[in-house]
């Protein structure tokens, strides 16, 4: 797969993702929780998946340190209004995995088995 160091345009159709805050209370106790919205038409879904999957695939190893140096991750930014619609938060799609190290990165907690 050819790197694409200049990044942009990659979602066609619509796309729009954001995240909701949630209060609840029960028998006298608040419980709060955030949920991420993805919602979109067929090609912006589409679209969206096209990009995971080249984020997934690629092999970060093989990228001109210029463009991705040791230990950074490929990622890629989803802005409102150019690639995701106007009533989306900034999102940032990336790889957990380091190039040179594989490393996660320390905040990383993974999920329970």
């Amino acid at each position: 797969m050819k790197y694409k160091h200049s990044k942009g345009g990659e979602i066609k159709g619509h796309l729009d993702i954001f995240v909701t805050h949630n209060e609840d209370e029960f028998e006298g106790e608040i419980s709060k929780w955030n949920e991420i919205l993805i919602h979109g038409d067929p090609e912006g879904l589409k679209s969206f998946a096209k990009l995971l999957i080249e984020i997934a695939e690629l092999n970060q190893e093989e990228v001109d340190d210029k463009y991705l140096p040791i230990g950074a991750r490929e990622q890629y930014c989803l802005s409102p209004k150019l690639e995701l619609a106007n009533s989306s938060d900034t999102v940032i799609v990336g790889r957990l995995d380091a190039k040179g190290s594989g490393k996660f990165y320390e905040r990383f907690i993974p999920k329970a088995k």
